[in-house]
């Protein structure tokens, strides 16, 4: 996109407040995929805030090649991995006692419900395998075409799309069940 290239020509060129735009643009879509694979807000949110500090020291060395959506996302992928590592090393609760996201404007019994159908949702993406997780949660919340999952991942896009319909057919059946194995 024109206009994130001039973001970072600005930003390489002695403006470090335009990252306040980039954080502006991409904050919403990369914190709901953080979101996504971590299940837990509060750690969603120092993923992106640390993204966002490690561009902040690279002012006026941000190199490209590709698109600046697709560098955010990458690095909120590999902080969010580095996370799922360090808790599996150090682990301190499951996927299942985290805080639930606050619903906004809603009445107490849509929020109840809608509650409920995020409980079921993350405790579902939670019993899918970690690679098939990450396709479906970099296509759906990071709405990255699968040439770039694969370049991503560094697998063929048959095996990105495969892991994705994989994902797709596994959560349809544990959301579908009736009792949580």
């Amino acid at each position: 996109m024109l206009e994130d290239r001039i973001l970072v020509w600005r930003f390489n060129h002695g403006k470090p407040e335009v990252l306040h735009h980039v954080y502006d643009k991409y904050r919403t879509d990369l914190l709901t995929l953080a979101v996504a694979l971590l299940g837990d807000l509060g750690a969603a949110e120092d993923v992106v805030q640390d993204v966002f500090l490690s561009v902040l020291k690279l002012s006026g060395r941000l190199r490209l090649t590709g698109s600046l959506r697709g560098y955010l996302t990458t690095s909120v992928m590999n902080g969010a991995r580095n996370l799922i590592r360090t808790r599996h090393r150090h682990p301190t609760g499951t996927l299942d006692e985290a805080d639930p996201v606050p619903a906004q404007d809603l009445r107490p019994d849509e929020a109840a419900v809608i509650e409920e159908q995020l409980d079921q949702l993350k405790w579902a993406l939670g019993r899918l395998p970690v690679e098939q997780r990450e396709v479906l949660v970099l296509r759906v919340y990071g709405r990255m075409p699968f040439r770039e999952i694969a370049k991503q991942q560094g697998i063929s896009m048959n095996t990105a799309l495969g892991r994705y319909r994989y994902a797709i057919d596994r959560l349809r059946s544990l959301l579908n069940s009736e009792v949580r194995r």
